[in-house]
């Protein structure tokens, strides 16, 4: 059975595994994130499924999309929306089965896309077979276990086993066991990393990473990449794990990448990693770049967090040099060897279009997002200005604080007007989550019908991303910021001039490069350059060619 779905998924791809295939596609990957649960429902029980997912890859393949994540499809209590696996090696049946994953890879691939799962090596639920097993037998190591009485931070045992485990994020999933950066022998959970049970758990990872590119998949987003190791001093061991991993990989499944959920390329990628996005958390100051760029506190956000505006905003308060010189420093770091990825948002954080910034702003955005040097992550809807939407009820522990519920960002696509929104036909509260209520609500058929829409000047961008190396994240695709306050503006490769204006103010860039005069614009509107000065009118965008 296994060797007929791997010949299932393959047919008719381009994406066979063979002694000299690399990496090379990541470099121009166009990212998009499928919620698979929010995606399209395809058997009209109202909640996403993979059918649904294939029913759509023409439209993905329209937008110029070649790589595709998948949200988490195994087997699941769904207590953390998928991040709590109890299977593994077996896609949940709420999304479909294991046949229609193989069907869609091979979909994708005849499309040119290439598909990524969403791995999470660091706990399972505690609904796992490995944890109900432990959870009996004392002598099993696969999980961090103390006796009583139970240490802070721990969990008591649900079994016949005494004392407690460690949870990973909610107490419903247990840590799966990678040992400690400094083993304690008086405290014995604290085992070393080459301990029976890290290394059990470090053989299974690779069984489950294993069975899943021998489907064709075409590597994983890893889910908590940082976490593997517990009280580990500059992530040492942690490091050491995955640079096993990656060493695995490079003999087993040379065309294969791993992209890490660590939010510090820098540390990530030196241990082995692809590639590394920005995140709302994360690196030395704990996310603030990527903040600094979007977040407008009013979807997804912390008390802990600094009150900085953010620079894609109206009120044009922020400054990109937060990012600019994250980024700067993370590329140097990174020195070639791996590639950064910059989200909108994800399922985790807040969206774009996103409290009182609208629509009229989500241009400027975009334009920024698929002319920078990073891999471009988009998140699903965004490219139509999907609504965060706030006051939602939790749902599969989307709430994580006060001010702060996921669920916000994972309302079901919009497909089309009018009821369902094309996404489903099942009665609307049986949908995953209540449909965006706006009466204005994008949607994809409405804009695809409109040339001068959001989602055609995303498809655009893509296409000029596509079609000019200098805009892409190779060796001529170089970067010269020449001014990080408003409008933002730089140089890519020497020919391209991007500026970007998301405030609502006029805003003027002086600049001592008279031959930008003569640039002329490729796309956008509302900026002009003159022998010394650049002039963005408010919410406005352009991209020149020299």
């Amino acid at each position: 059975m296994a060797e007929l779905k791997l010949r299932q998924a393959r047919e008719g791809t381009d994406f066979v595994t063979t002694p000299a295939a690399d990496r090379s596609w990541l470099a121009d990957a166009v990212l998009y994130q499928v919620y698979v649960q929010s995606f399209a429902d395809s058997n009209h029980d109202g909640i996403g499924d993979l059918e649904g997912v294939i029913e759509h890859l023409d439209y993905l393949a329209w937008l110029g999309v070649n790589a595709v994540w998948l949200s988490p499809c195994f087997v699941s209590p769904f207590g953390d929306a998928g991040y709590d696996v109890a299977d593994y090696l077996t896609v949940a049946p709420r999304y479909g089965s294991n046949d229609d994953l193989a069907k869609l890879i091979g979909q994708a691939g005849r499309r040119g896309i290439r598909v990524l799962l969403d791995l999470i090596p660091g706990h399972t639920s505690d609904r796992h077979p490995w944890f109900t097993h432990a959870a009996d037998d004392p002598a099993d190591h696969r999980y961090i276990w103390a006796a009583d009485p139970v240490p802070d931070g721990f969990v008591p045992s649900p079994g016949a086993r005494p004392g407690g485990y460690l949870p990973n994020f909610f107490a419903f999933q247990p840590a799966l066991n990678y040992g400690y950066g400094r083993p304690d022998p008086s405290q014995p959970w604290r085992q070393q990393p080459d301990a029976e049970g890290p290394r059990a758990n470090r053989a299974a990872l690779r069984d489950i990473m294993d069975y899943w590119l021998g489907l064709g998949v075409s590597g994983f987003r890893v889910d908590m990449a940082a976490s593997l190791v517990k009280d580990d001093p500059g992530y040492a061991e942690t490091a050491a794990l995955w640079a096993g991993m990656r060493a695995w990989l490079d003999r087993t499944h040379p065309d294969a990448v791993i992209i890490s959920e660590w939010g510090d390329p820098a540390i990530s990628v030196s241990a082995g990693f692809h590639g590394d996005f920005f995140l709302q958390f994360g690196g030395p100051s704990d996310g603030q770049p990527l903040r600094s760029l979007w977040n407008n506190r009013q979807g997804t956000d912390q008390d802990s967090w600094p009150p900085v505006p953010p620079y894609f905003d109206a009120a044009g308060l922020g400054t990109a040099r937060t990012f600019a010189d994250a980024y700067a420093a993370a590329a140097s770091a990174l020195g070639g060897a791996g590639r950064i990825l910059l989200p909108t948002a994800n399922h985790d954080f807040a969206r774009l279009h996103c409290g009182t910034r609208g629509a009229e702003q989500l241009p400027a955005a975009f334009a920024f997002l698929l002319t920078w040097p990073a891999i471009p992550a988009l998140y699903y809807g965004e490219e139509i200005g999907m609504r965060f939407i706030p006051g939602l009820p939790g749902l599969e522990g989307s709430v994580l604080g006060p001010r702060y519920n996921r669920a916000g960002s994972r309302t079901p696509m919009q497909w089309e007007p009018g009821p369902g929104a094309g996404f489903s036909t099942a009665q609307p509260d049986r949908f995953y989550l209540p449909l965006d209520p706006g009466p204005d609500r994008p949607d994809v058929a409405t804009q695809q019908a409109d040339e001068h829409s959001l989602l055609h000047l995303v498809r655009d961008l893509i296409r000029l991303r596509k079609d000019n190396a200098e805009l892409g994240t190779g060796s001529v695709g170089t970067l010269e910021v020449l001014y990080d306050g408003y409008p933002l503006t730089y140089l890519r490769g020497g020919r391209f001039l991007v500026v970007v204006n998301p405030s609502g103010q006029t805003q003027r860039a002086p600049h001592s490069r008279p031959e930008l005069a003569t640039a002329t614009a490729v796309l956008g509107s509302g900026v002009s350059v003159s022998a010394d000065a650049i002039t963005a009118a408010p919410f406005s965008y352009t991209i020149f060619s020299r």
